[in-house]
């Protein structure tokens, strides 16, 4: 990410964002999962980072133990299951953390996605975010290779008390939840550009708005 300023009410205030990321970490989690709170608070503090874009992405494949998680979507398991099957490991769990699309770890192991983190580097692809006329603007400048953009409504926190299952009767606040997907365009590796309409148009940082460029082509949720 570049930049992301807001020409809602005619001046163009900049919006703190990260700057050429290093890395995009996504957590699988499951509030019916007894090993996920470590790494739903570890998740939280690599989320303070300027260098990284972190994510959480609650599955749905632990509710039958007794819980249904408040925050899952079935596309999040879909999506994990596609990372499993480009990596060639078939490797799916929770908690689960995926860097740059192609790494992952254990996500309560903080060694070990440590280790991840320094050796993976995102692409280094130009976004530019602005907002105007009631609209997200997204600039995608030029790079190597092909993909997709996707822009991704995130909850900066969520607390969440679980009544039943593995982890009943805990509070837990999750950080930077993705609450949905949208499909802005594919991008071919020459500058393009996207837009999509804010639910409030002069509210640039609903919660807040992440808009991630991710190499090949797997599907949103």
């Amino acid at each position: 990410w570049r930049q992301v300023r807001s020409e809602a009410q005619g001046g163009a205030a900049p919006i703190p964002a990260v700057t050429k990321p290093r890395a995009v970490v996504e957590l699988f989690t499951s509030q019916g999962c007894s090993a996920c709170p470590p790494a739903d608070k570890l998740l939280a503090e690599i989320a303070d980072r300027p260098d990284v874009i972190a994510l959480t992405l609650a599955v749905d494949y632990w509710d039958y133990l007794g819980w249904k998680d408040t925050l899952a979507k079935h596309g999040h398991t879909s999506r994990q299951k596609a990372y499993a099957k480009l990596r060639g490991d078939s490797k799916m769990f929770t908690p689960q953390a995926v860097v740059n699309g192609t790494a992952m770890a254990v996500g309560n192991d903080r060694s070990a996605l440590e280790q991840t983190l320094a050796t993976s580097r995102a692409p280094d692809v130009p976004v530019t975010l602005s907002v105007r006329d009631g609209k997200l603007h997204v600039a995608v400048g030029p790079g190597s290779g092909a993909g997709e953009v996707w822009l991704c409504p995130v909850a900066s926190q969520a607390k969440v008390d679980i009544g039943r299952g593995e982890n009943e009767g805990t509070e837990i606040t999750y950080h930077t939840v993705v609450r949905g997907w949208v499909k802005l365009g594919d991008w071919t590796g020459a500058p393009a550009s996207f837009e999509a309409p804010l639910r409030r148009p002069n509210d640039v940082d609903i919660d807040a708005l992440a808009a991630a460029l991710k190499s090949g082509h797997i599907g949103g949720a």
